[in-house]
């Protein structure tokens, strides 16, 4: 039941009428409820399992983290180690999540691998066969917000959750599912099970924002979406400047996919007197990788520093690098080294999170480690060859210009991204170094690409409406500036975006509204 649906408005209707009509003691009750729900409508009712069994394993875990530390003196009186029960449960619940994880996610990407190795020595059809595993609904989601629970708790940054119902609650919240974001109850997880009165500004404030990630999905990514599969559906004949076309047009639609399902998550939270964490921040207004990542996907970008790239520096394999390569190369450099080489794994964590295939790992991974890692050890040959040309650094045709250049660097890696394959994104990478058909392009093959006029005038309208907010919001929220405004504006702003969305949303073939793109992740 995808959130875009008819069945989830008048699901999340009937879940908003009795979380306010109940006793307030009640409504996390009804959250939890409307979860399990959500979870069996979404697909076959047996996946459900899955998140009950990873909220018990995290539930046993706390428990015996907590009992550990409460009673460690009786412990060590009956000849135990409460700080290695402490370790032990803490590892039993990343190993019991991550097998589970590995085993519907990422088996088929060994399998793949093998195989693809087998095939340079003459094997055509492998030597394994490919497993079909049934996915549950948000599995990287609710597992990396259970397994960072469960690490807050062992390192006495989050207080233990004694209720598995409401370790449940927090665990499978259903607009979460989805796309996330990913949770850290430290900063968001105690107000799950506290009375939230009826606030008509959090409704309305939340529905606003509903109405805008609708928007996003409905009018730009769809319309996105018929350009992006006819270029990559046939990259043989939509060559050179197509493909450039093509890949801009999906990094708008995986944007819009993506931040707009946040913003129907984040609002449905607010109507609920919930305050979920911000997982975009313009991102294509970044002006190098790292800050793009900074600003896209923010709650993956926070937990994967968090739970494995810190983790790992101070692993005693790089601690001992550390220093050895301190004394060979000097601080500064033996100190980056064991960076680079700490966040070589951070990469591909990210990477291979988004998809067990290589061609996540490369394009939403490991290429940006290199970009990262080639930008600290290029920068002071930049600087150096800027002050000879005397270029100002700080001026604002340099930050456009840095925007652009971050922009079509992440586009690389959306072509791996998007792509069936490795070698066919390095195809049609290739393919796109042919730019001789631009003037054809531009004087009408546009119009070849699935949209005819009035849906691509439609699409570049609402991008230019995109464009404009994303500018305004860099003075604050745009739902506070049209606040402010005389009541009957709003109402006609409002409104106005609500007919454009019922009037203009893309319905047409091939239109699903439950295929939300990081539903899969």
């Amino acid at each position: 039941m995808g959130i875009t649906s008819f069945y989830f408005i008048i699901f999340y209707a009937v879940v908003l009428i009795l979380y306010y009509l109940l006793p307030k003691k009640c409504q996390w009750m009804v959250l939890l409820a409307a979860s399990i729900v959500y979870y069996l409508l979404s697909g076959n009712v047996l996946l459900i399992l899955y998140p009950l069994f990873a909220v018990t394993v995290c539930s046993i875990g706390i428990w015996m983290i907590t009992e550990a530390k409460e009673n460690g003196q009786r412990f060590r009186e009956a000849g135990k180690n409460p700080e290695k029960r402490r370790k032990a449960a803490l590892l039993f619940v990343i190993l019991a999540n991550v097998a589970v994880l590995f085993l519907l996610k990422y088996i088929n990407f060994g399998i793949n691998t093998v195989n693809g190795i087998a095939s340079w020595f003459g094997a055509e059809n492998g030597i394994i066969s490919g497993l079909n595993w049934l996915v549950p609904l948000g599995i990287s989601y609710y597992s990396l917000t259970l397994i960072g629970y469960a690490a807050d708790v062992y390192f006495g940054i989050a207080q233990s959750q004694s209720n598995p119902a409401k370790l449940a609650l927090y665990g499978l919240f259903f607009p979460t599912m989805v796309s996330g974001p990913i949770l850290r109850y430290r900063e968001d997880g105690e107000q799950f099970y506290k009375e939230h009165p009826f606030d008509y500004k959090q409704m309305t404030r939340g529905m606003q924002r509903i109405l805008w990630g609708f928007f996003k999905t409905l009018v730009i990514s769809e319309r996105m979406a018929v350009i992006v599969n006819t270029v990559y559906g046939n990259y043989d004949k939509y060559t050179g400047f197509y493909i450039w076309i093509g890949t801009v047009a999906f990094a708008f639609q995986l944007y819009t996919n993506f931040s707009g399902g946040m913003d129907i998550a984040l609002g449905i939270s607010q109507t609920f007197g919930l305050k979920l964490p911000e997982n975009f921040d313009r991102p294509f207004f970044a002006k190098n990788i790292s800050e793009y990542w900074r600003r896209w996907h923010i709650t993956l970008g926070v937990w994967m520093k968090e739970y494995i790239f810190y983790p790992v520096l101070r692993s005693s394999f790089l601690t001992a690098l550390s220093k050895k390569m301190r004394k060979k190369l000097g601080k500064k450099r033996g100190k980056q080294i064991t960076t680079f080489a700490g966040m070589f794994i951070l990469w591909f964590a990210v990477g291979i999170w988004h998809g067990g295939d290589w061609k996540y790992i490369i394009g939403s991974g490991l290429l940006h480690w290199l970009y990262i890692v080639s930008g600290e050890l290029l920068d002071p040959w930049f600087k150096r060859v800027m002050g000879k040309l005397h270029i100002n650094g700080k001026s604002r045709g340099m930050d456009v210009f840095r925007v652009i250049r971050t922009f079509f660097l992440v586009n690389i890696g959306f072509v791996f991204f998007r792509a069936s394959s490795v070698g066919d994104a390095f195809k049609m990478l290739g393919g796109a170094l042919r730019l001789g058909n631009m003037r054809a392009a531009l004087s009408g093959g546009l119009l070849t690409l699935g949209l005819d006029g009035i849906e691509f005038v439609i699409g570049a309208v609402s991008l230019l409406l995109l464009l404009a907010v994303s500018l305004l919001q860099r003075k604050g929220p745009v739902r506070d500036r049209i606040a402010a405004k005389a009541l009957p504006l709003r109402w006609l702003l409002w409104y106005a975006l609500l007919f454009y969305v019922i009037l203009l949303g893309y319905y047409g073939p091939g239109y699903s509204a439950a295929e939300f793109i990081y539903q899969g992740f």
